[in-house]
């Protein structure tokens, strides 16, 4: 009797050993399925690549609105400034940088902070990299998690307009009071170089090929001495072309002996932003106080031509043009014959044929666009209203407005970079 029960005994353990390890290999089955199940999802989100979106930088609020690029429906908003307790600890309890903090808010920021100047995203959409005048710096911000990455400190109080190299792995940045622009790293923000320039460096703009940087300075556009009597108290003003290798001159010239031998000795020869012809042989520059902009032949050398578009404000002093911008935002069509210009002053866009400069004014639609560009097609522009928190889109071919979307507090720069596939914002 006692063997027959061991006997039992013997065949449930068996039993259960046997069930035990049916349950493991199961259990196993399973969790390699829902391995593979998730490589699978990942390399699917990874298939589909980085998602192309429109930045809009609210330089006064220090948010950026993040837009698709083909629905122009809002993804999301990626906080610019998540360090801002840190940065005004900092400031508060060192004069020279209270001072200079206070300065740029009363002198340049129409009495508001300046958090968001200018952003590129990395071609992956890991990065989006960000200068922020008010904190003199550039950072690098995660995407995903909003955390700062790396941060460069620029030379002098303020940092400004940049630029990305076509090949997306460096930036152009500009040091308003340090005299210089430096070029930084996308992914460490390490310093690669720099080189001088005049009295506030502002504009840059690459090359098509990446050899060169197009670079124009535009002196103190913040004081109030803006006759033309007084245009010398302005400072150094001047255009230059770097080599992008060795970061020395190709060529440089003083706006001001250009419009000198071009006949128009009464302009500005501050140039604020450019745009060029898709062979980059004519340049296209808007001036301070210029209700217009001048065509310039980087061939021959010279001015070529001038072009008037309508001031609408005749009886507003020059004084009060903000930073002494009649006009700041310019760009053109992928085929070189249409520009659409800001009309910053006067509150309107205008689209120009570049052949005749004969022109379409759009009115109504905003106030205060203070920057405009080229999508990637070149088949739109993107226009910000700084005075009324929107973004246009704008056709060249049909020369009206596709959409308008409200967007943050004083919306200026506008770019198109990536984002992660699956990012859906904060």
């Amino acid at each position: 009797m006692h063997s027959f029960h061991r006997y039992l005994l013997s065949l449930q353990s068996q039993h259960l050993a046997k069930k035990l390890y049916s349950s493991i290999i199961l259990s196993c089955c399973l969790l390699l399925s829902s391995v593979f199940h998730n490589t699978i999802s990942a390399d699917e989100v990874n298939s589909q690549g980085p998602r192309r979106v429109i930045f809009v930088g609210n330089n006064w609020e220090g948010m950026i609105d993040v837009i698709d690029a083909k629905t122009y429906v809002k993804v999301g908003r990626i906080n610019g400034v998540p360090d801002k307790q840190q940065r005004m600890t900092e400031i508060t309890f060192n004069p020279i940088k209270l001072i200079a903090f206070q300065a740029i808010r009363h002198l340049i920021g129409e009495g508001h902070d300046q958090l968001v100047d200018d952003m590129y995203s990395t071609n992956d959409g890991r990065l989006l990299i960000v200068s922020r005048p008010s904190f003199a710096d550039v950072v690098g911000i995660d995407i995903t998690t909003n955390d700062i990455v790396w941060r460069f400190p620029v030379k002098g109080i303020r940092s400004d307009h940049m630029a990305l190299s076509p090949d997306g792995s460096q930036v152009a940045v500009s040091a308003s009071t340090g005299k210089v622009v430096h070029i930084l790293d996308v992914e460490t923000g390490k310093e690669l170089g720099q080189f001088p320039s005049g009295d506030s460096p502002h504009e840059n703009v690459y090359s098509q090929d990446g050899s060169k940087i197009y670079h124009a300075s535009i002196g103190m556009v913040f004081t109030p001495l803006d006759e033309y009597f007084l245009d010398f108290t302005k400072g150094k003003r001047q255009f230059q072309v770097v080599d992008t290798k060795t970061l020395s001159l190709i060529k440089h010239f003083n706006m001001a002996d250009k419009l000198k031998e071009a006949g128009l000795h009464n302009l500005s020869p501050a140039i604020r932003p450019m745009t060029h012809t898709p062979d980059e042989r004519f340049f296209y520059f808007q001036l301070s106080f210029l209700h217009g902009f001048v065509e310039y032949d980087m061939q021959e050398n010279k001015i070529t031509r001038l072009a008037m578009l309508p001031n609408l404000v005749p009886d507003m002093p020059i004084t009060e043009y903000v930073n002494d911008s009649a006009h700041h935002g310019i760009a053109m069509n992928n085929t070189g014959d249409t520009l659409c210009v800001a009309g910053t002053m006067d509150d309107y866009v205008a689209l120009v044929d570049r052949n005749s400069f004969d022109y379409q004014v759009l009115t109504g639609l905003g106030e205060k666009p203070y920057w405009v560009t080229s999508d990637q097609t070149g088949e739109h522009c993107y226009i910000s209203w700084s005075g009324t928190d929107q973004m246009s889109v704008i056709s060249y071919k049909s020369r009206k407005e596709i959409i308008r979307i409200n967007v943050g507090d004083h919306p200026q720069r506008i770019r198109e970079g990536y984002v992660p596939a699956m990012w859906t914002g904060y």
